[in-house]
């Protein structure tokens, strides 16, 4: 039997409402593109005749709601209404995109993005071609409005102006001749930057940073490579020209470190405790920041750090997610981010002759320049300008170390000028980050020495704190930690500052203190000046970072160590208590090195404590994987110890610890 077909559902029509609800949020997109200013230093003529045909239509759309009556628009129009908006909102993003990139890159890309322009002016021709305007029954006067539009947008070819053209000609031309290692004159290049706005300091800072934005959002190579090259060019430029200007004060990687600023913990290395700057993933699918897991490995580890698991190998992945969020939240609270470079790390910018040639002639120019001046003002202009293009990348540092700017750099150390010495030792410390440049300031004469001297004695605790940062940085080489381990100076001056200093400081010292940790003879030097009672004096402004230092120095310290540390069990079980994830941690990892080492006496204060066990019983139920791992070895400790199978404590350690008083953790 034949079954009829179900008649299809009738078409739902369009309400005069929705029409007019287009119309106008098309008028409103079109007043915004409209209003907006052209581009000021190049394709002025291309982004100012669009914005014309913009206003025009503007106009246009004013009539239609005006004239429009409570029906619907037909079909065609509608369409045209909904493609217009779409243009129009190309339009808009091309020009605020010209405005807020870099002038330098759309100077070299005029042509592609006149094009563009070209190509919306086309498709706005072609609209205004098929708007009904008889279907639409429209009064003389819009009538002739549409024809004026349509004879306006058929009439633009994509011209360029004369003077982009020889601009962009200048620009390549200097490029071509810093490649070829011929410096550029200035009062010609003064001429490019003024015509690009570019016109001190500050903008050529702005123009760099959009400039780098822009490598990392192409994916073409050929376009990085000449991205990289204006970005020599830029900080070429920058410093020749307006180098002389007085120094901002730079915004260094001690203020993520702040007390106004908490890091986020998941942007904190495990291991340093630190902002985590090349953040990379072991094969327990862990992340930690390069330097410090290298450090790790290097000194004998294979278990990885926060799990306690084997390392099936040592091989590591770049986790680029968490680094492109770390770099979005260091410019959100505006710290600059420099990551560590490794040398197996080969990029475009590495190996761009343009920005290779365009760095030497700048660290030439800046040395030269820092050498020969008359006054320590001056000096610190110049020697402020290194420290920022130390900061760039391993191709700047590289330069610096190579030209002998450690030389330069050591002369100002000692400097009566306090922020000429915070620059030039910020500068070495920016330079230790480049593994090659490590050999360089430890075999250089007089390097090393400043920097203890400006770590003991500095004008100011922005010094004080990054010699303790470029110590913490030569130590990730261990043939190096153990020689500045042999150093007194060195460990009483981290120890002062560790004691005396603000908590930026502080803990920069107390990274500095744990790299030398590793070593275990350094550890019985940092005994024999009191690291374990600094630590606990620590513990109550820094939690993790001193329980951290304590947990390395149990580790290694051997019974000296658990002599000194068992006047601290009451703070460690605080920490064990209130502490975060990762303090609650390492206090339980040291005090099971405690409990292990030091014996049955140890236990029993540990055991006198009220309310222990429910607190061991807390990490274990909400701590991380090593934690919940402590503190369970930790509650076996205690119900051994409680069942008579606990050792006694050697004789050595029951001799200091009879007159030890009962512990009770505060309320």
């Amino acid at each position: 039997m034949a079954i009829s077909p179900e008649p299809l559902p009738p078409k739902k029509k369009r309400s005069s409402d929705s029409d007019e609800r287009l119309l106008r949020s098309l008028l409103l997109r079109s007043k915004e593109t409209s209003s907006l200013n052209p581009i000021p230093f190049v394709l002025h003529r291309n982004s100012n005749s669009i914005i014309r045909k913009t206003k025009l239509l503007t106009l246009l759309l004013e009539e239609l709601v005006v004239d429009h009556v409570l029906s619907s628009f037909p079909a065609s129009a509608v369409l045209c209404f909904e493609e217009l908006y779409i243009v129009l909102q190309s339009i808009k993003t091309l020009i605020e995109d010209c405005c807020n990139g870099s002038k330098l890159w759309l100077l070299i890309e005029q042509q592609s993005v006149a094009n563009k322009f070209h190509e919306f002016t086309l498709e706005l021709s072609t609209l205004i071609d098929i708007f009904p305007v008889k279907a639409m029954n429209l009064g003389q006067d819009v009538e002739e409005l549409v024809n004026l539009i349509r004879k306006q947008c058929s009439n633009t070819p994509a011209l360029l102006d004369d003077k982009d053209i020889n601009l962009r000609n200048d620009v390549l031309e200097k490029l071509a001749r810093i490649k070829s290692e011929i410096i550029p004159q200035e009062t010609k290049l003064k001429e490019v930057f003024t015509r690009l706005q570019l016109n001190d300091s500050t903008s050529c800072t702005e123009e760099i940073e959009i400039l780098e934005e822009e490598v990392r959002n192409q994916s073409d190579e050929k376009s990085k490579a000449e991205i990289v090259s204006l970005i020599g060019l830029v900080r070429y430029a920058k410093c020749v020209l307006y180098g002389e200007s007085s120094p901002r004060r730079i915004i260094d990687r001690k203020k993520s470190n702040s007390t106004d600023l908490t890091v986020p913990a998941d942007f904190r290395c495990p291991i340093s405790l630190d902002l985590v700057r090349d953040p990379v993933v072991v094969s327990t699918g862990q992340t930690y920041d390069r330097a410090s897991i290298n450090l790790w490995i290097e000194s004998g580890h294979t278990t990885c750090p926060k799990t306690g698991q084997t390392l099936d190998h040592t091989g590591m992945i770049p986790n680029r997610a968490l680094r492109n969020l770390i770099i979005m939240w260091c410019r959100e609270h505006r710290i600059p981010f420099e990551s560590t470079e490794t040398n197996e790390k080969v990029t475009s910018e590495s190996t761009n002759k343009t920005l290779f040639e365009a760095t030497k002639m700048t660290v030439t120019f800046l040395l030269e320049k820092a050498g020969a001046s008359q006054s320590l003002e001056m000096a610190n202009r110049f020697v402020y300008e290194l420290r920022a293009l130390a900061k760039t990348d391993s191709n700047s540092r590289a330069c610096i170390a190579d030209a002998d700017g450690l030389q330069l750099l050591v002369k100002f150390l000692s400097s009566d000028h306090p922020t000429l010495q915070i620059n030039a030792v910020t500068t070495i410390l920016n330079l230790s980050i480049l593994e090659a440049n490590k050999t360089k300031i430890m075999e250089t004469d007089g390097v090393v020495h400043g920097i203890v001297e400006v770590l003991r004695t500095g004008a100011t605790w922005e010094a004080k704190g990054n010699a303790a940062a470029t110590i913490f940085s030569l130590t990730g080489v261990p043939v190096y930690r153990k020689k500045l381990g042999r150093k007194t100076r060195v460990i009483k001056g981290l120890m002062e500052l560790a004691r005396t200093g603000p908590v930026s400081a502080k803990r920069d010292a107390l990274v500095a203190i744990l790299n030398l940790a590793g070593d275990r003879e350094t550890v019985a030097k940092l005994l024999e000046v009191g690291v374990v009672e600094m630590a606990s004096e620590v513990i109550d402004v820094l939690p993790e970072e001193g329980v951290t230092v304590l947990e390395a120095v149990v580790k290694k310290g051997g019974l000296a160590a658990i002599t000194a540390a068992f006047h601290v069990i009451r703070k460690l079980a605080t920490i064990l208590r209130d502490g975060t994830e990762r303090a609650q941690e390492s206090a339980a990892a040291t005090l099971v090195n405690i409990c292990r080492k030091g014996g049955s006496e140890i236990v029993s204060e540990l055991a006198a404590i009220p309310g222990i066990e429910r607190v061991i019983w807390e990490v274990m139920g909400m701590g991380t994987g090593r934690g919940r791992r402590k503190a369970a070895t930790l509650l076996r400790i205690l119900r051994r110890w409680a069942a008579g199978l606990y050792g006694n404590a050697t004789a050595a350690y029951s001799a200091t610890s009879t007159t030890t008083s009962r512990v009770v953790l505060p309320g």
